[in-house]
């Protein structure tokens, strides 16, 4: 328990240094407010108790150990350029993957779409097309990964932008749809595709209700729900977000854009 006390606290004096350098939106401090007082009443712990303070912030201790995990992936992932017997092999499959999605095997296009990748993972026309498949398939999530992917491989590929857009809008992530459709079209300004589907976005970004301001002070029961083994769920890797100030907004399921046809999705 004892550990665990000085996680919190760690935790709690983080959350103030937050509160203190101004750079929170008043909703967003009033949350933080609140989530001291539960941490606090949840351990029994306050910034005044420098017992348990430890000789690092928690931001020092996670750019550490990012730092460490950094350097280990660098030194584990240097580049394989792939043999023209690769590139050949990769090149046909990428084209089996083309004729299952013609056939709508929407997953066989994804397995050929892997190994694709597998043998050459520098082609960012595989993740894009493999985001395709994942989006026929509903899974949004995994298309915007491989468009990420795609787009890390190809700044300038216009069709990797576009097709996040569509899973975002998907995800009814519309104002970060919003985003990337016109970085496509700054690509590609004069595909009709990504015009029209930027102009829907926009309207879906207008209809969306705005969160509710949130109240002043704790939420009647909010505290009382928290226990200290609710602490462990926040692993250093998920602090990551807090600390550099982002944020990913979820939404429900929702109407998406109107969807490119299979010809289109696919990259030859």
């Amino acid at each position: 328990m004892a550990d665990q006390k000085r996680l919190a606290f760690s935790i709690i004096q983080f959350l103030h240094t937050q509160l203190q350098n101004g750079s929170m939106s008043p909703d967003a401090q009033e949350s933080l407010e609140v989530a001291i007082q539960c941490l606090e009443t949840a351990f029994g712990v306050s910034m005044e108790d420098q017992s348990l303070a430890v000789s690092q912030t928690l931001p020092e201790i996670f750019e550490a150990v990012a730092g460490k995990e950094l350097e280990h992936s660098r030194t584990n992932s240097e580049p394989v350029t792939p043999s023209e017997d690769d590139v050949a092999e990769a090149e046909r499959l990428k084209t089996e993957g083309n004729d299952q999605m013609k056939a709508e095997n929407f997953e066989a296009a994804v397995s050929f779409y892997g190994k694709a990748i597998e043998l050459n993972p520098a082609n960012a026309v595989y993740f894009c097309n493999r985001a395709a498949a994942y989006s026929k398939l509903g899974n949004y999530a995994g298309a915007v990964r491989d468009c990420e992917r795609a787009i890390g491989i190809d700044p300038s590929y216009s069709k990797a932008y576009g097709r996040m857009g569509l899973a975002l809008s998907s995800l009814n992530k519309h104002t970060e749809a919003v985003v990337y459709y016109k970085k496509a079209l700054e690509l590609d300004p004069d595909n009709e595709t990504y015009k029209s589907n930027l102009k829907i976005a926009e309207q879906k970004m207008k209809e969306t209700p705005s969160p509710p301001r949130a109240s002043r002070g704790p939420r009647a029961g909010s505290c009382s729900r928290l226990s200290p083994g609710d602490l462990w769920g926040f692993s250093l890797p998920r602090m990551s977000g807090m600390i550099s100030g982002g944020h990913n907004a979820m939404g429900a399921a929702g109407s998406s854009p109107s969807t490119n046809d299979l010809a289109s999705l696919i990259q030859a």
